[in-house]
C-alpha cells in the first residue's frame, strides 16, 4: 500500500441506468483506491437510496466492492449527500465505511481541510433548504422507512423527476454556493481548504477571507466530469480527471 495518499470523490450518482458510471467507479476502487490510505466520499454516492433494505442488484454490487476495499485495509469515510441521506447503519456495516458528520474538518500535513457535500452552502435556494430540513428530520425519515419497499421505489422515481424539473427552472446563481456562506465557513472552521461537490461545477477557486487567500475545491460529478482530489502526507494536493475518454 502506498502510504500517505488520501483520496476524495463526490457525486457519483450511481444507478443501474448508468452502467458507465458503475464500471468507472469499480475500476477506480481496484486500480487507485486500493493503493491509498483513505478514501472520502463526499455524498451522492448513489442517485437514490430509499433505505438500507433495498436489495437492488447494482447497489449491492457497489456495497460488495466497498466491503472488499475496506477489508483490504483502506479506510473509507462517507458523508451524506442530498440524494443518499438515508444511507444508514446497515450500509455502513455491510460496506465497512464510516459515516462522518455533514461538516468535518481534517488535518493533513500542515493544512486543515473542511469537508462537506456542499448543498448546505446553497443558501440562496431557500425552497431547497426548507425541503432539506424536512427530509433530514428523524420522524419524517422513520415514516418513510416504514413504507413498503415497492412503494418507496415508486415514490423515489417520482421525486427524482420533480427534482430534475425544479433544477432546470432555477437560475444558475441560486443553485450555486453562496460566497457569504463560504466565507463564514472558512472563518468558523479555521480551514485553509474547503472540499465539496453537489454543484456539478468542478473547479479550484481562490477564496479571500480577511485579507488571506484560501482554496475551495469543487469535485466533479460522474461519469462525464469525474474527478479525484489526491492529498499527500504533507497536505499538498492535486485534482485529476477520472472521466472516461
Amino acid at each position: 500500500m502506498a502510504h500517505g495518499r488520501t483520496l476524495f470523490i463526490s457525486d457519483l450518482h450511481l444507478d443501474a441506468a448508468d452502467p458507465i458510471a458503475i464500471e468507472l467507479f469499480l475500476h477506480f476502487l481496484r486500480a487507485e483506491a486500493s493503493t491509498c490510505d483513505a478514501l472520502y466520499i463526499l455524498g451522492d454516492l448513489f442517485e437514490t437510496w430509499i433505505g438500507d433494505d433495498d436489495d437492488e442488484p447494482t447497489r449491492r454490487r457497489v456495497v460488495a466492492a466497498l466491503c472488499q476495499l475496506t477489508a483490504n485495509g483502506v479506510q473509507c469515510f462517507f458523508q451524506h449527500g442530498n440524494r443518499d441521506f438515508l444511507l444508514g447503519p446497515g450500509f455502513m456495516a455491510a460496506s465497512g465505511c464510516t459515516l462522518l458528520p455533514d461538516l468535518t474538518t481534517l488535518e493533513l500535513g500542515e493544512r486543515r481541510f473542511v469537508l462537506m457535500h456542499g448543498d448546505q452552502l446553497c443558501t440562496d435556494d431557500r425552497r431547497y433548504q426548507r425541503f432539506r430540513r424536512i427530509v433530514r428530520n428523524g420522524l419524517v425519515q422513520g415514516a418513510w422507512l416504514a413504507l413498503p419497499l415497492g412503494l418507496r421505489r415508486r415514490l423515489a422515481t417520482a421525486l427524482r423527476h420533480r427534482s430534475r424539473v425544479y433544477t432546470r427552472q432555477m437560475a444558475d446563481s441560486i443553485m450555486d454556493v453562496s460566497p457569504a456562506a463560504v466565507t463564514d465557513l472558512m472563518r468558523s472552521t479555521g480551514a485553509e481548504v474547503l472540499v465539496h461537490g453537489h454543484t456539478h461545477r468542478p473547479a479550484v477557486h481562490p477564496v479571500n477571507v480577511d485579507g488571506k487567500t484560501y482554496t475551495r475545491i469543487v469535485l466533479g460529478d460522474w461519469p462525464d466530469q469525474a474527478s479525484v482530489l489526491v492529498v499527500d502526507s504533507d497536505g499538498q494536493f492535486t485534482v485529476r480527471s477520472l472521466a472516461p475518454q
